[in-house]
C-alpha cells in the first residue's frame, strides 16, 4: 500500500531526530488520531478508537518538524501511507501503520501560528512564492537557523495580547497587528 493520506491528530511523543552517515536528517514521531461522532441517543459527541501512526520526515521537513512541533501539539500530516507486518525476537507479531510525510503543519483549529521562512529562500518569479527547500541544505542545523524566540509567545501572552489576540482595526479600516512589522506580500 502506498496511498497518499492526510491525518489530523495530536503528537504522542517528543520528536526524535537522527542524522545518517551521509548527513540526511530524519525525524519521527507518533501521531494519535481519534475520530469523533455525534451520538443522537445521548445527545453528545463521543470518541471512537484512537488510531496510532508512526510519522517519518526527511531532509528539510525533518529539521523543521524538529524545531516546530512537540508532544501534545495538534497537527495535520500529509504523506504516503504504509502498513507493515512485524515480528520481534520473542516471536510477538503485529502491524504498524506508518506515514512517510510530505508535509506537517499545526492544526489551526486549536490555536494560531506564524510562519518563518528560513534562510534567504528566493521567490519563484512565475508565481511569486518561495521555492521549497531553497537555502537549506541537509547538513545545516535548523535549530541554528530558527529564531530562538519563534516558539515563545512573549511576555504579553498572559495578558491576552500577542498569540490568539484579535487584529486591531485602524480608523481607515485596514487590519494591522499591534506592534507588527509590515512586510510586502508576493501577491
Amino acid at each position: 500500500m502506498n496511498e497518499t493520506v492526510t491525518v489530523r491528530g495530536f503528537i504522542g511523543n517528543e520528536v526524535r531526530t537522527i542524522t545518517t552517515d551521509k548527513g540526511l536528517p530524519i525525524s519521527s514521531f507518533r501521531l494519535a488520531s481519534t475520530p469523533r461522532r455525534f451520538d443522537r441517543e445521548r445527545g453528545e459527541w463521543v470518541d471512537g478508537e484512537t488510531n496510532w501512526f508512526t510519522v517519518t520526515c526527511f531532509r528539510a521537513l525533518a529539521q523543521n518538524v524538529r524545531t516546530t512541533v512537540s508532544k501534545g501539539d495538534p497537527v495535520l500530516v500529509t504523506g504516503r501511507l504504509k502498513v507493515r507486518q512485524w515480528a520481534n525476537d520473542t516471536g510477538q507479531r503485529g502491524t504498524s501503520v506508518e506515514i512517510d510525510a510530505d508535509g506537517v503543519g499545526h492544526d489551526l483549529t486549536f490555536g494560531t501560528g506564524s510562519f518563518i521562512r528560513l534562510g534567504g529562500q528566493p521567490a519563484d518569479s512565475a508565481s511569486g512564492w518561495g521555492t521549497a527547500g531553497a537555502g537549506l541544505t541537509p547538513t545545516e542545523d535548523a535549530a541554528d537557523l530558527a529564531d530562538s524566540d519563534a516558539r515563545d509567545p512573549g511576555p504579553d501572552a498572559a495578558a491576552g495580547a500577542g498569540h490568539g489576540s484579535s487584529p486591531e482595526v485602524s480608523p481607515g479600516g485596514d487590519e494591522e497587528l499591534a506592534g507588527a512589522e509590515t512586510v510586502d506580500a508576493p501577491f
